[in-house]
């Protein structure tokens, strides 16, 4: 069954080994950052640093396996519509907007999105670590390391498939960051599927 994340908001829920997640952008151009969590254990978390280093790249897609921090894969990447995630930034939370932005009464972000979803499953927010940003765009330049964030490649009805290769919780949000989303907030749909 389909369901939809509003935008700037986020939800929880557990996906069981074998399942398939499907994240989806109905509207294009939106960014969905994912976590998770081993179940059983979660101390155990999907891990940004073990990913990037067993795949010797930056840019993740179809059959990649996204590691936990123990080095025990969580994902395998199925079909993918975009080609372009990050797994370099932060959830974005409101130290990201008023550092970033200037706001002086920020939105909580993706960070205080997740927080309030995971609590439930007993995850406190400074558990929650670098996030698998979904349709993400950043740029990293090879000579100065500098990185810019760019208008996400997805568009309306574009998806990606993460096959769960292990027992997980899982966070999901419609991000909130202004410039990772071309400065335009929509919803995220996504579903499970039993392969």
């Amino acid at each position: 069954m389909r369901a939809e994340i509003p935008p700037r908001s986020g939800v929880a829920f557990e996906l069981r080994a074998g399942q398939r997640l499907r994240v989806i952008d109905p509207r294009g151009e939106q960014v969905s950052d994912l976590v998770a969590f081993n179940r059983r254990d979660t101390q155990e978390y999907l891990s940004s640093g073990r990913t990037l280093d067993y795949a010797s790249r930056l840019f993740l897609t179809t059959d990649d396996i996204l590691y936990s921090n123990r080095s025990t894969p969580m994902f395998r990447i199925g079909e993918d519509r975009v080609r372009r995630h990050d797994f370099l930034l932060t959830p974005c939370s409101a130290d990201t907007f008023r550092i970033l932005y200037g706001h002086e009464h920020p939105h909580r972000g993706c960070h205080g999105n997740l927080s309030e979803a995971l609590a439930p499953f007993g995850i406190a927010p400074d558990q929650i670590p670098v996030t698998f940003n979904i349709f993400m765009n950043v740029d990293v330049n090879g000579e100065t390391g500098e990185i810019a964030v760019r208008p996400p490649r997805s568009k309306a009805g574009d998806y990606v498939d993460l096959v769960a290769q292990m027992d997980l919780i899982v966070g999901l949000t419609a991000c909130s960051a202004e410039q990772s989303n071309n400065y335009s907030f929509k919803p995220i749909d996504y579903e499970v599927f039993d392969d």
